[in-house]
């Protein structure tokens, strides 16, 4: 199998690490996360500008028809630069679940919003005692003439604080842990009924909590089958698992590099601490675990053109288990070698390793998908 990238992959790659270059050191990154929302429009602005808001989506609705590997390029970039942007959120969330079970009107009236850079999306789903549980759901939407009413909480919603459009999970029967009876919404954020409480995570970027009070929406606001809306959820959010996978690598790549040049200017002894032979021993073991979690980055990448969702899910299971291990690792070393100052605000190495740990509890940490695994009969 041929796991080089092809030209048009790689002028993808020269094309949003330039971009970032220019535009996204630490220190940049410091004033973007003052702004409205925590993140940069004018960034965003540029994002759109050389497409890669685009990139998933058709070219029947204005996109360019990339793949997963595109997506894995991007998101790596993402990471190294520790980019608070919501892409994750808008076009992978929110678009996935345009691109895979939105109708031609809704795929009309969203994407070209998208590409462009005019409208954001975030995705509603975690509930107060749901943990990582995609079918427990509480939240209802309930019938009212062809429309819905939507009454619930949702919490830790990326991007909900500034996002146009929420994309909320609600039953429409059944009880709470059922498989049937969970639907997928679309419901704008300024809308009657929608309360949000938006806050910075620990990671820099920024959340909200939303609260839904009678809250309308037409029968056009349902995203596919409302009353079996868990296998598209399933589908779009490994989409999102096998995205933050490709961002732990390019986040643990740069934190070794940054390690790395660390341990040659640190000097201890009136030497650099980096010709000490057991420094040197952990850079090689981070360097280990960072290409164990970017081969399993690419199984993940690869499943997600599975047709079986159960390997699907698998192969991405067992790939979050092994870059969770390995961002822990790499995260840990990191700031182990970098000291005391590796603690501090203004040391970028004490970001990265916070991005890092969010990640690994994104949509599941590290044991809740070795027990997948584990139930799918796999070994890891």
């Amino acid at each position: 199998m041929d796991f080089d990238l092809s030209e048009e992959q790689r002028l993808l790659k020269e094309s949003i690490d330039g971009l970032l270059k220019a535009s996204y050191d630490f220190d940049q990154r410091k004033k973007y996360g003052a702004e409205k929302g925590g993140w940069s429009k004018t960034v965003w602005g540029k994002l759109a500008e050389q497409g890669l808001l685009g990139l998933p989506f058709s070219e029947d609705d204005g996109g360019f028809g990339a793949g997963a590997v595109e997506t894995m390029i991007v998101m790596e970039a993402l990471g190294r630069a520790l980019v608070l942007e919501p892409f994750l959120a808008t076009v992978v969330l929110g678009g996935g679940f345009l691109r895979r079970g939105g109708s031609a009107a809704q795929k009309e009236a969203y994407i070209p919003g998208i590409i462009d850079g005019s409208k954001t999306l975030a995705f509603a789903q975690l509930e107060k005692n749901s943990r990582y549980d995609l079918g427990d759901v509480s939240t209802t939407a309930k019938k009212k003439g062809d429309g819905w009413v939507i009454d619930g909480e949702k919490y830790v919603v990326l991007n909900g604080e500034t996002a146009d459009t929420l994309i909320v999970t609600a039953r429409t029967k059944g009880q709470q842990t059922d498989r049937n009876g969970i639907g997928v919404f679309l419901v704008p954020r300024d809308v009657k009924g929608v309360s949000v409480n938006g806050y910075p995570t620990q990671d820099g970027m920024h959340a909200a909590d939303i609260t839904f009070t009678g809250v309308e929406v037409g029968a056009d606001a349902a995203i596919g089958d409302p009353d079996n809306g868990l296998p598209l959820i399933e589908q779009v959010v490994d989409d999102a698992r096998i995205a933050l996978c490709a961002e732990a690598v390019g986040a643990m790549e740069e934190s070794l590099k940054i390690t790395v040049e660390y341990l040659k200017t640190r000097k201890q002894f009136g030497v650099p601490i980096g010709s000490f032979q057991t420094l040197q021993h952990r850079a090689a073991d981070m360097f280990v675990n960072l290409e164990q979690a970017r081969s399993m980055a690419m199984l993940a990448t690869m499943a997600s053109d599975f047709d079986d969702a159960k390997e699907r899910a698998t192969s991405v299971a067992a790939a979050k288990v092994q870059i969770g291990k390995s961002l822990k690792f790499v995260g840990q070393q990191s700031i182990q070698l970098h000291g005391g100052i590796g603690m501090t605000m203004e040391a970028s190495i004490g970001h990265y390793f916070k991005r890092l740990s969010i990640i690994e509890s994104t949509f599941g940490d590290t044991d809740y998908h070795l027990s997948r695994v584990s139930a799918a009969g796999g070994l890891i």
